[in-house]
């Protein structure tokens, strides 16, 4: 089965970076969107970052200009270099996937990896 794997979350201060990234694996045919979204406490999901297969890419207006989206179509992961992070980041940040299995196409996601940006 298809799993997608996160790492690279943790603790940063105001102004820090960090990467995540996020590999997929299992049977997998071909990934045409890779992505993160994120959700704070009492917030709603919102689409942090999103790249297609041929490297397009789209972002909240929230992060454009800090964070930068890539992608490695052989080794099937994604990453999201975050550049000056500001408190209100803070979040769990969870890898998603479209992903044709070879039966069909749907969105997978991975467990989450929290990201804590202190001021």
């Amino acid at each position: 089965q298809v799993q997608l794997v996160e790492s690279g979350g943790g603790l940063v201060q105001s102004g820090g970076s960090l990467r995540l990234s996020c590999a997929a694996s299992g049977n997998i045919v071909s990934i045409g969107f890779m992505g993160w979204y994120r959700q704070a406490p009492g917030k709603q999901r919102e689409l942090v970052a999103r790249i297609n297969i041929s490297g397009r890419t789209n972002y909240a207006d929230s992060v454009k200009g800090r964070f930068t989206i890539s992608r490695d179509n052989v080794k099937n992961t994604v990453s999201l270099q975050m550049n000056s992070l500001k408190p209100e980041d803070t979040a769990d940040y969870c890898c998603y996937a479209y992903i044709d299995n070879g039966h069909y196409s749907q969105d997978y996601w991975g467990q989450g990896t929290q990201v804590t940006v202190s001021s």
